[in-house]
């Protein structure tokens, strides 16, 4: 009986695995550090092979399973695969395939875009990958057939964040560029569905005012990652006010642009992050 109890224990005080493409994922690693502070964390930013937007479904998926298999690596008890593409493409064939509970960021930020409308007229942002995928269509449309969704890429969304461009003029040009035309319609909810959007969320804001509901599916899915842990027993046990959870961090390329980023947006401080050949796995 103890023997089992100490499993139980281990498995509870194991990390949380995360990955993405690249760099957004951090918005979802900061939201689950908001929401989950006793969690420990390994993340991988597939840094060498961004985008995956432009990628093909096999790739996506081949390069789902190889990062699933690094982070299985780390003893992690359950996965998050922030990244929209991944989440759109690969999550479903790539849930099947390993012991632990996974989750993405699609259906945390579809279910809550669902209930905060009250037009029936949900926006989509994302990358071409995401839109053309119709994937927060498909799972709006199954929650509440009655919502219509318009969906808009915005790709260069994405640089302008990494190159440190949010709070430059040229980004309100480049938001009224793209979400001009939604902001006329009568969408009255707008899905970020980019992991990087959330770090423009106060100046889309600013753009659209506070009749259109912003959703974040970055805090949606920490708090989806809650209930998921919840219901499987391994929500971690406190630690005590003075112990902070880690934060491991690995890439595939470039770990001092990722590492200056990182710290630009945790709320910890990120002395290192670590390269690694995922092509091992």
């Amino acid at each position: 009986m103890n023997e089992i109890r100490n499993d139980h224990k281990l498995m509870k005080d194991a990390p949380v695995g995360v990955f993405d493409s690249g760099l957004g994922g951090l918005t979802v690693v900061r939201e689950i550090m908001r929401q989950l502070p006793e969690e420990d964390i390994v993340y991988f930013g597939d840094t060498a092979r961004v985008p995956y937007g432009s990628k093909s479904n096999d790739t996506i998926i081949y390069f789902s399973r190889q990062i699933t298999h690094f982070l299985k690596t780390k003893h992690v008890k359950a996965i998050v695969v922030a990244c929209n593409t991944a989440s759109a493409l690969a999550l479903p064939t790539v849930n099947e395939e390993v012991d632990v509970p996974m989750i993405g960021v699609v259906e945390p930020g579809a279910i809550a875009a669902a209930k905060a409308t009250r037009t029936g007229n949900v926006g989509v942002i994302g990358t071409q990958a995401t839109v053309s995928s119709g994937i927060y269509t498909k799972v709006i449309g199954a929650l509440d057939p009655t919502i219509s969704v318009i969906g808009k890429a915005c790709p260069l969304f994405v640089p302008m964040v990494e190159e440190g461009l949010v709070d430059h003029p040229v980004m309100m040009q480049m938001i009224d560029y793209y979400l001009g035309s939604m902001k006329e319609s009568s969408m009255d909810a707008l899905v970020l569905g980019c992991t990087h959007y959330p770090l423009l969320r106060s100046r889309i804001h600013e753009y659209l005012g506070d009749a259109i509901t912003l959703v974040n599916p970055a805090y949606e899915t920490a708090m989806g990652l809650k209930n998921l842990l919840a219901e499987n027993g391994l929500l971690r046990d406190a630690r005590g006010t003075k112990k902070q959870a880690a934060a491991d961090l690995y890439v595939s390329d470039l770990p001092e642009r990722f590492k200056e980023f990182a710290n630009s947006i945790l709320p910890i401080d990120i002395d290192r992050v670590k390269t690694v050949n995922i092509e091992q796995y």
